[in-house]
């Protein structure tokens, strides 16, 4: 038990649970029963059949049907929509969240992103997700061991009587069999925001939209990046790690990473109960339309120290804390722009709701059936670490045309408790 975590979560019990959330503008109309997640007796949910007594439930949508296309697409948003959830970041939703800094005190701005360097992990694909930086020199002789460490010289002579040098980075291309040419980084890898045209159902994606319709050689005719935009709301820190720790739930957590930072154990599900429980212990009131709502479980300490035992933990497929499907649809009721958390997957991997082979379910449900984009390996520790709950949260991903993600670090806007 962590005795200062935990005066500082009493000492927010100011009400009981459910008297301590209130839901504010636009998601107030779902009501009290949405926030616990209960509803009649076999409450009527979208997503298939319900658990007796629980709104929300965990039953994988089946999308082998295109009669049930009509359950979700068109979007809210209409049909020739491409921004999902992030309508709802309205300018008068951008002045809310500016408010929320107080002008008679100094604001600490936080970086959300992962520092990258050569050989950073990622999702294991064919073709693989690489991160494989080199420098190239014009205009001077580099030292001896430049080349070999794979950099390039352009030239060692410099360009006209200025004598001009520079440097400049390349990324290494690997050669994928099925391609002729070969293929270099990603923005997906890293700290990333996933766009709409990332995930789907077979053809299907966001809004009824057909990949045989939108893929060109380039990426998406539809949804891609250039359609994200600069976006400044009000986030939400849901401190899971936190709450665990101030309660000593020493058994939701793993082995420490190799810096000895704590992390939540390797197959746990983060359930609609600690999301709640953080917002309680954050004194946040409430999630609304147009929020990024970012889940914080420790995993990045994993990529602290660049320990192979740490790194192997964090690529690893059969392992990693997160939410599942009860979870996304109760966050998407609320119609948050983005969830994101510290993992690479946001979802739970190798918890026994995986047994049935279903991959990524809470990508299709957040990204395709619902228009909520997705953040990984975002890095919260410093937000957690000063009381910052509730910020401002920015981001630009790149403006890059079809493109899938961008993978610019957000950043976040505070003023500590």
């Amino acid at each position: 038990m962590n005795p200062d975590l935990l005066r500082n979560y009493l000492a927010k019990r100011r009400v009981d649970r459910r008297g301590a959330i209130r839901i504010t503008g636009a998601a107030s109309a779902i009501g009290a029963a949405a926030w616990a997640g209960v509803g009649g007796a076999h409450a009527a949910t979208p997503t298939g059949p319900a658990v007796p007594g629980d709104r929300f439930d965990d039953t994988p949508f089946d999308y082998a049907d295109p009669a049930n296309l009509s359950d979700w697409a068109p979007s809210r948003y209409g049909a020739d929509d491409q921004r999902g959830a992030l309508n709802e970041v309205t300018p008068e939703k951008t002045a809310a969240a500016l408010a929320l800094l107080d002008a008679r005190r100094g604001v600490h701005t936080y970086n959300l992103g992962e520092l990258m360097w050569n050989g950073f992990p990622a999702f294991q694909a064919d073709p693989p997700r690489t991160y494989d930086q080199r420098l190239t020199v014009y205009g001077y002789v580099p030292p001896p061991e430049f080349q070999a460490e794979g950099g390039v010289v352009m030239s060692t002579e410099p360009l006209g009587p200025g004598k001009l040098s520079w440097h400049e980075e390349r990324f290494v291309g690997h050669q994928y069999p099925k391609h002729p040419e070969p293929l270099a980084t990603t923005y997906q890898i890293g700290t990333q925001t996933d766009g709409l045209n990332h995930i789907g159902a077979a053809e299907y994606f966001y809004n009824g939209l057909r990949g045989p319709d939108i893929a060109r050689g380039h990426g998406t005719t539809r949804l891609g990046n250039e359609n994200v935009g600069p976006v400044v709301t009000r986030g939400v820190l849901l401190d899971v790690l936190g709450v665990k720790l101030a309660g000593g739930a020493t058994d939701d957590l793993a082995e420490p990473a190799s810096n000895g930072r704590p992390l939540l154990r390797e197959d746990y599900r983060i359930t609609v109960e600690d999301l709640r429980e953080a917002l309680e212990f954050a004194d946040v009131d409430g999630i609304e339309p147009g929020d990024v709502v970012l889940v914080r479980t420790g995993w990045n300490q994993l990529l602290a120290r660049r320990d192979p035992a740490d790194i192997e933990r964090w690529e690893a497929t059969a392992g990693m804390p997160g939410i599942y499907l009860r979870e996304a649809r109760w966050l998407a009721q609320f119609r948050p722009a983005l969830v994101g958390s510290d993992t690479w997957a946001l979802e739970v991997l190798g918890n026994p709701v995986n047994e049935d082979g279903t991959s990524f379910p809470v990508h299709q449900e957040l990204l395709m059936r619902n228009g909520i984009r997705i953040g990984e390996s975002y890095v919260l520790d410093g937000l957690a670490a000063d009381g910052a709950y509730e910020f401002v949260f920015t981001v630009t991903p790149q403006f890059a045309e079809g493109a899938t993600a961008g993978n610019t670090p957000p950043a976040a806007l505070a003023q500590p408790r």
